[in-house]
Order: structure tokens, then sequence, then C-alpha cells
């Protein structure tokens, strides 16, 4: 197993996936890193932690990004779901009040 740098891939033989299928899924899911299969040298697959795949075929929106962003600042990234819909309601009970 050769690491290729630090929070880079991790480059295995097809053996060595083989008979140590178990201890390097749970070195991928641990370290937060990928590895790559050779087979005679040849990089043949990648095996990604679930966390790491879903970022890649879902990339988080931009939009989304900026909001979290923007809510971490304003200390908002703390709230509970039921703090939130009280914020809700408290906003529309003001909003009927004006109307």
């Amino acid at each position: 197993m050769q690491p290729t740098g630090k929070n880079e891939s991790i480059v295995v033989s097809a053996l060595t996936a083989r008979t140590g299928f178990g201890k390097l899924l749970r070195r991928v899911e641990d370290e937060h890193r990928s590895l790559v299969i050779e087979k005679r040298g040849t990089p043949r697959a990648v095996l990604l932690s679930i966390r790491d795949y879903v970022k890649l075929a879902a990339p988080e929106p931009e939009v989304l990004r900026l909001i979290g962003e923007e809510s971490q600042r304003k200390g908002t990234d703390k709230l509970t779901s039921r703090q939130i819909d009280q914020v809700i309601k408290a906003a529309r009970v003001q909003k009927r009040k004006r109307g």
C-alpha cells in the first residue's frame, strides 16, 4: 500500500484489495481518503467513502453553500428545528398584524 501524499489516494494492488477489503473499507471511511486499485500497475478502480461519493455525484449547489456561510456568520447555524419553527411562526404573526 502506498499513499500518494497527505489526504490523497492510497494505491493498492487488486490482490491486496481482494484479500483485505474489509480493512481497506474501514480505512477509506476512517481516514476520509480514496483508494486506487491497480492491476498490473494500471489504475482500474477507485474506492470512496459514501460521503465522498455523494459530494462527487451531487455537489452542493452554490446557493446552499452561500446560505450556509451566511448562517454561520450570523450564528443561526446553531438553531434547532423547533427554534426555526418559532421564528417562522413569529414572522407570520407579525405579517398578519401589518397586513
